[in-house]
């Protein structure tokens, strides 16, 4: 697996994710961190961007999936993003998506919840 990495950090989106009934119909900021693998050398020798994976391109995935769909858990909506950059883009080999929760409904103090998954082509789901 390649070493090479472009990364997306914190997309800042508003959702109506959760489990509780009053975060669908508030919604919330979430935060989306995309770390995607893949070989950067042709892209890098040749300076031309159809050899590489636009990062605009991972941001919008990113957003239309958080903001146009309604998950009861972040996981899945961590895994929904996963899937389709994976199906999109036959170079990226590996994507870790991270999404942040400031707002979670958690009876305690804290800065927020986040999940991480990592997914690579070929790998059963």
């Amino acid at each position: 697996m390649s070493t090479d990495r472009i990364g997306v950090a914190r997309i800042a989106v508003f959702g109506r994710h959760g489990v509780l009934p009053e975060e669908a119909v508030l919604g919330q900021r979430f935060y989306i961190s995309l770390d995607a693998r893949l070989d950067l050398a042709p892209a890098g020798r040749s300076d031309d961007v159809a050899h590489t994976v636009s990062y605009a391109d991972l941001t919008q995935i990113a957003v239309d999936i958080a903001t146009e769909r309604r998950f009861n858990l972040i996981e899945a909506l961590a895994e929904a993003i996963a899937a389709t950059i994976l199906e999109r883009f036959g170079s990226v080999e590996a994507i870790t998506v991270r999404v942040d929760k400031p707002s979670a409904p958690v009876p305690a103090i804290l800065d927020g919840v986040s999940i991480e998954i990592t997914r690579h082509r070929g790998e059963n789901a």
